[in-house]
Formats: structure tokens, sequence, C-alpha cells
């Protein structure tokens, strides 16, 4: 277990940057107020999402309460199938596993989860997200890339 330390740290990490700053933003803004960081480009929104990316499945509480346990497992699996040397995979592991359970506490706790990074990409507005968002999605794209990239040795 003491190899593992530096990934639980992520996991920890994640978790508690993400529940920290939703505190901050619950306890400091009312819902739906916004504040412009950087104008034109990235605000805090504080918004209530029933649903997942996009507000798919809005309200849907029991489904996500067992794909996200379903998904953890699948994660933890994964972690501990892939080979000590594969860092790559075990960080995007980690990282993934650290934002789910950050969402999976707004759920169980709140009955939805906090967003509150507003960011418009060329005029666009993207959804609102949040860390745990951020840390399952940069996690996603190292998953993918260490499997697009290990060729048959599973290392990159």
């Amino acid at each position: 277990m003491t190899k593992y330390w530096k990934y639980l740290l992520i996991v920890i990490g994640a978790i508690v940057l993400d529940q920290l700053s939703k505190y901050l933003i619950v306890s400091n803004f009312d819902l739906f107020e916004s504040l412009t960081l950087i104008p034109g480009f990235l605000k805090l929104n504080y918004v209530r999402n029933t649903g997942a990316g996009f507000s798919i499945l809005e309200g849907q509480m029991g489904f996500f309460y067992i794909i996200t346990v379903v998904a953890l497992i699948f994660m933890a699996y994964m972690f501990v199938k892939s080979e000590d040397n594969a860092v790559l995979e075990k960080v995007a592991l980690a990282m993934m596993f650290g934002g789910a359970v950050g969402n999976f506490i707004d759920r169980l706790r709140l009955g939805y989860v906090v967003d509150f990074i507003a960011v418009d990409i060329f005029s666009y507005p993207f959804p609102v997200f949040n860390i745990a968002d951020s840390f399952l999605t940069i996690g996603v794209i190292l998953f993918i890339a260490y499997y697009l990239f290990q060729g048959n040795h599973g290392k990159l």
C-alpha cells in the first residue's frame, strides 16, 4: 500500500480542492450570482446541477448513484490491475476517482452538484463546471493518451 501513497494524495487532493472550492462558492455567492474574472472568457457563476455534464439526465439521482459506484469500482479494479510502472495510467485513474468522489459527495449530501466555473470559448458559453469535473476531464484525457501511445508493452 505504501507504494501507492502518491496516487492517494492525488485522490485526496482532488476531493479537498473540489469540496473546499464549492464551500467557498456556496458561502459567498447567492444561487445564480456571477462574478466576472476575465471579461469575455472566465466567470464564477454559482449554479446547481441535478444532471450530468451539459445537464443531461437531469434529476436522475438514482441512476447517478448507481453509475458512480460502478465507475469507482471499475477504476479501482483498473488501478490494481495496472502495472506498477504505468504511472500515467495510475495518475489518470486517481484523477478520475477523485473527481468522481467529489461530485458524488455533492449528490449524496445535497441532491445536486455545485457548479461555478463558467468559460466562454470563442464567444460560446461552455456549460458551467467545477473542480471535480476538471479532474475527471483531465484524467480521461490522460487515460486515453496512455492507451493510444502505450503500444504493445503497456508503458509509455
